[in-house]
Parts: C-alpha cells; sequence; structure tokens
C-alpha cells in the first residue's frame, strides 16, 4: 500500500485556501520577545551566541536580536549577535526592536554601521482604542509619531518592520492610516500583532485579508506582511495559519512559547507544522537541540508531554498501541511505525518511537524492549519482568528492567 492508502486524511477534504507554491518566512522572537517573560533567565552572550547558531541551521530567516534602547546590557548584547552574523557571514537577517522615537532607533543605526550589515528596525506603537484612551493618545499623534520614526529609520540606512501592538482590536479606519502613513514613509514591511492573544482563527484571517486588501495592494508597493501572535486563548498555532491562508509572508515565534504571560507562538511547533503543511521544506533535525539550548539557557523545563519535544511525545507502553508500534517497526518500515500511533513523523525531527515497559503493558512491549537493547528473552524472563511491571504504579525504568534481568529477586 502506498502511504496516501494508510489514511484518509480530513485535514485535505476542505483546505483553507493556501495559496499553490506559497513559501512561508519565520521570524525569531525568542532573544527580544521571548525574554520578556518574567519567570526565566536572560541568557549569557555566549549562551544567546549559540541559540543563534542554531537558528541558522534550522533555516530560520530573521532574527529579533533585542532593543538596544533597553539599556547597556541589552545593547552590548545586541552588538554582539550582529557581529556575530557579520562575522559567520550567516544567512539569517537580524531586526532590532525599538520604540517609535529617535532614542531607540539611534542605537540600532550605531550597531548596523559598526557591524556592517543592515538591521531592520521593528518600531512599534500601540494603536487600539482602548490602548489611546488609557494614554491620552489621539489618531492624528499616532499618525505623526509613525512618520517621523520610519523615516528617521529610512533616512539613516535602516530597513523598516513598522508594528502596531494590539493591531486585531484597534478599528479599520486607525489601521489603514497608520499603516498607510508607515509605507508612505518608507516602510517595506507591515507587522499585525494580536498582543494580549484576543484573536481566533477567523479573526486573524479577517485583520490580515481587510489590510492587504485595503493597505497593501492599494500602495502598489512590494510590502512583507508580518503575522505576530500570542497565545493566551491557546490559539497561536492555529491564528498563524489563518494568517498565513489569509495572505501573510512572515510569521513570528518565540521558542517554547516564552514571552509574556503565557508567552507567543511556540517556534518549534510552528516550524513542524509549516514542514508537515509542505510550506517550508527546511531540515529540523536540530529542533530538539533548539528547544533544548533555549531551555537550559531560560532555566526552564520542557513539560513532559508538551508536543513533538516534550519527553513523553514519543513514548508508549500501553500494550494495545505499542504493539501496532512493534508491528511497523518489525516491517522495518520507519514511516509507517511513525504513523500508526502518532500524528507528527518523529524522524523528521531527528527523534524515534520509544516502546517501554509499565503496568498497561502487555507482554509484546517486553518482548520488543529486551530485543532492542540485545537480551536474550525467555518465557521465565518476559514473566518475570511483566509480572513487576503490573504490580508497578509506574513505567519501568531501563536500569530497573535491566536489573529484573540479572537478578530475579
Amino acid at each position: 500500500m502506498s502511504q496516501n492508502e494508510w489514511i484518509y486524511d480530513w485535514n485535505l477534504a476542505g483546505k483553507i485556501p493556501i495559496p499553490a507554491g506559497t513559501e512561508v518566512l519565520v521570524n525569531d522572537e525568542t532573544l527580544r520577545d521571548g525574554l520578556q517573560n518574567p519567570s526565566i533567565h536572560d541568557p549569557a552572550i555566549e549562551e544567546k551566541i549559540e541559540i543563534l547558531h542554531l537558528m541558522e541551521a534550522l533555516g530560520i530567516d530573521s532574527v529579533n536580536i533585542g532593543l538596544p534602547g533597553a539599556g547597556p546590557r541589552a545593547y552590548e548584547h545586541v552588538e554582539a549577535l550582529a557581529g556575530e552574523i557579520a562575522k559567520n557571514h550567516m544567512k539569517i537577517k537580524p531586526n532590532c526592536a525599538a520604540r517609535t522615537v529617535e532614542a531607540d532607533i539611534r542605537p540600532i543605526v550605531e550597531i548596523s554601521q559598526r557591524a556592517g550589515i543592515a538591521i531592520e528596525a521593528a518600531t512599534f506603537i500601540g494603536s487600539s482604542p482602548i490602548r489611546r484612551l488609557v494614554e491620552d493618545w489621539t489618531v492624528d499623534h499616532l499618525e505623526r509619531t509613525t512618520e517621523k520614526a520610519v523615516k528617521f529609520a529610512v533616512e539613516h540606512g535602516l530597513p523598516s518592520m513598522y508594528v502596531t501592538e494590539d493591531t486585531v482590536r484597534t478599528d479599520p479606519e486607525t489601521i489603514q492610516r497608520l499603516y498607510t502613513t508607515a509605507i508612505r514613509s518608507g516602510a517595506r514591511a507591515i507587522v499585525l500583532c494580536d498582543t494580549v492573544g484576543h484573536a481566533t482563527p477567523e479573526g486573524a484571517f479577517n485583520l490580515v485579508k481587510n489590510v492587504i486588501d485595503n493597505v497593501v495592494k492599494p500602495c502598489g508597493e512590494n510590502i512583507r506582511v508580518d503575522w505576530h501572535g500570542h497565545r493566551d486563548r491557546g490559539l497561536a498555532i492555529a491564528n498563524s495559519l489563518a494568517a498565513i491562508a489569509a495572505g501573510a509572508r512572515q510569521i513570528h515565534g518565540v521558542a517554547l512559547s516564552l514571552g509574556e504571560r503565557v508567552g507567543n507562538t511556540p517556534m518549534e511547533l510552528l516550524l513542524v507544522n509549516l514542514r508537515l503543511m509542505g510550506l517550508r521544506s527546511h531540515d529540523l533535525t536540530y529542533l530538539r537541540a533548539y528547544c533544548d539550548r533555549v531551555a537550559k539557557a531560560t532555566h526552564i523545563t520542557i513539560p513532559p508531554n508538551y508536543p513533538v519535544f516534550g519527553r513523553d511525545a514519543f513514548r508508549t507502553a500501553t500494550g494495545v498501541h505499542a504493539a501496532a508500534i512493534i508491528k511497523a517497526l518489525r516491517k522495518h518500515d520507519r514511516t509507517l511505525a511513525d504513523a500508526v500511533y502518532s500524528g507528527v513523523p518523529a524522524h523528521l525531527f531527528g527523534l524515534q518511537q520509544i516502546v517501554e515497559i509499565g503496568p498497561m503493558s502487555g507482554k509484546s512491549n517486553v518482548v520488543y524492549w529486551l530485543a532492542r537493547h540485545g537480551i536474550p528473552e525467555s518465557d521465565e524472563l518476559v514473566n518475570r519482568i511483566f509480572e513487576v511491571a503490573k504490580q508497578s504504579p509506574r513505567v519501568l525504568t531501563d536500569d530497573e528492567v535491566r536489573a529484573l534481568c540479572t537478578n530475579p529477586a
């Protein structure tokens, strides 16, 4: 049987209308937005450089290397990361966050000139009615501020990425005025933000489509449209895919969903889904290393049941499930083994199915475990391990199973 005959895929029965040939770019915000998470440690610059190289190995297109206007440490780290990209002729393109004020943009200009590389200025400003109310801002004020900031960046040689915060809760008239002003002032990328995680997939689609139809197409310029989402309602990946369907070209993400409150769109799961949907084709075998390095550097723990990269993502000790995986593995077909009880092909990400022994296991788990570890099986040995497993409140460790192989007591 061909692989297409194994599974009827309802995901393709009424396909989201993503145009054929779409190549989605990704922008990694781990080293800026991700570090705004109040529970993490800001990594040392050596750790950030290691993470930067893993991003490069994964084919990530661009990276926010920080907000140098935030203070001396931030400035120093941004300069070091820009220098690393320049020194190693890396393909990844750097950008920096900045408020729409000259004091934040000028440090980006200085670092860009010293490093000798282009650094996109991601100038951001709050735009929603609720933010305007709190700040006593008028739309006229926002428009003047936008024009001044974008022109300053462009006149000083920086590519301009213009960002409105809380775009998904901003009225269409304000959105049109601000983005039109930014584009007229020289911005060639605009970022639509779900800053507080309010959006649903329908909302993300509607917003992106509205901006493309009413701002981007009428302006006649080649404007990149980005989507930047948060996951307060747990919809960040779904919203990102809806934004792509509506025409967004670049999606922002953060390793392990780090970021303010409950974090941003998870970069690793975004890449997994884009690969499985045929929207990116890069080698993702370093994705586990990327997650592990970020977790270590920020002093967080990846939950065991975290999708794809949690410890339990491809582990099973349940008898029926394990038996099916074992049968597939005995056919020497890795793709079949990955698909029979998993919606994600482990081998695409440098991972594999793991069959273990616990209270829900069958004897086939024991037989397979012994074979995999090169230990000759016997009925007595299989029964001994099986009986101990059935009395255990949890999955047995490899060391515990080995002990049962050498010590019957």
